[in-house]
């Protein structure tokens, strides 16, 4: 496995398509970015697929290329670890829409020669899932073990489970729904609207000069960032306490120091996420909703045989608890095997990717009751 070059870190590959999309655009060719951990199985039954949240990659427990910074889900991945890596081949791909290898509004549209910008066709989560299969079709990969996946991710891995039934034997879903709400859609379109607003955007035209409109995206990834945390876990961590003075200036600078901390996540994120991405992958996201997509019903959704494991968290209020057991109740209906725990944490939805040693035993002792075939 060692030698077969499909395998390893940075991968990318382009696939010739066409990958038909929910909105009824034939996409091809598609690049897809990726990078696996592990060995393959002889019978190919030990695979893995880890899928990332709104502003992840597929960096996923390897040194991000652009921060340095270790992978975003280093502490889960690697070997010994929950998704033992000595057991398993761990597979994460960037998905489609976004800027950091996968076809997106940042990559080269072969008819033009151009950066896509605005004129890539619009995208679903179920479309990220449908490249997702393609390149698993390129790995050589029919069936999955296990499809894994927080938020963005969580929705992702019910997607694969709805469209792939065939080919996902467990599917762990974390701090996820199966739709977006009317407050999850507000909020987005907050950041859109601000990203739009700034001059530079220029209708999404901005490749040419290298002069993206920084200010919208960083406004827009703070007010997101907002809805990740908690006031328990904001309160913990900043209070009121006031940014390395003694009193407040009576002016507009970031007197606190919750103020300096969302402009530091704002000013950080520009640096490596494309403002184009973040309208496609957000819009993906609001379309979302599994029960339209089966007749209305979400149980229809859960017509296989793959085995599910659902956490929540009871300070995540981006995807609070009661989305989660929305699912579980469909899955009951729909008589899947199911299990599901909410776990107790004050870092709000953004736990999933914090030291939380409930979660590992969670995930790890659910692959393990699993065999690989």
């Amino acid at each position: 496995m060692s030698e077969d070059a499909r395998f390893g870190l940075s991968r990318t590959v382009t696939l010739p398509g066409p990958l038909r999309l929910d909105g009824g655009v034939l996409l091809s060719p598609v690049d897809i970015a990726y990078e696996t951990y592990g060995t393959l199985a002889p019978d190919g039954g030990n695979a893995i697929l880890v899928c990332h949240a709104l502003t992840g990659d597929h960096h996923l427990a390897s040194n991000h290329p652009r921060t340095g910074k270790p992978g975003w889900w280093t502490r889960m991945v690697g070997p010994s670890k929950p998704i033992d890596t000595d057991k398993y081949l761990v597979i994460c791909a960037n998905v489609l829409g976004s800027c950091l290898g996968s076809s997106g509004p940042a990559t080269i549209n072969p008819a033009t020669g151009k950066p896509w910008a605005m004129a890539f066709p619009v995208i679903t989560i179920r479309d990220m899932v449908r490249a997702q299969a393609m390149l698993l079709d390129h790995l050589g990969i029919a069936r999955l073990f296990a499809v894994v996946g927080g938020s963005m991710g969580g929705m992702q891995a019910l997607s694969w489970a709805a469209t792939f039934p065939e080919r996902v034997a467990a599917a762990v879903v974390i701090a996820s729904a199966a739709r977006h709400s009317a407050q999850n859609i507000a909020f987005h379109e907050v950041g859109r609207q601000a990203i739009m607003a700034d001059h530079r955007w220029r209708g999404g035209d901005y490749y040419h000069d290298s002069d993206p409109p920084a200010s919208g995206l960083a406004v827009a990834r703070m007010a997101a960032h907002i809805t990740y945390l908690s006031e328990a876990g904001l309160t913990a961590k900043f209070g009121r306490r006031l940014q390395a003075r003694d009193a407040k200036t009576f002016g507009f600078d970031a007197d606190f120091q919750v103020e300096s901390y969302l402009r530091h996540q704002g000013l950080s994120f520009v640096d490596r996420f494309d403002a184009n991405s973040y309208l496609y992958i957000t819009r993906a996201l609001d379309y979302f909703d599994l029960a339209e997509e089966h007749g209305g019903t979400l149980a229809n959704a859960f017509r296989g045989d793959t085995r599910f494991c659902l956490v929540s968290f009871d300070t995540d209020w981006l995807y609070p608890t009661s989305e989660s057991r929305t699912i579980v109740h469909a899955l009951n209906a729909a008589g899947a095997p199911a299990s599901f725990v909410e776990l107790s944490s004050p870092f709000g939805h953004d736990a999933f990717l914090l030291e939380s040693p409930e979660l590992d035993r969670v995930i790890g002792g659910f692959l393990q009751n699993g065999t690989p075939r």
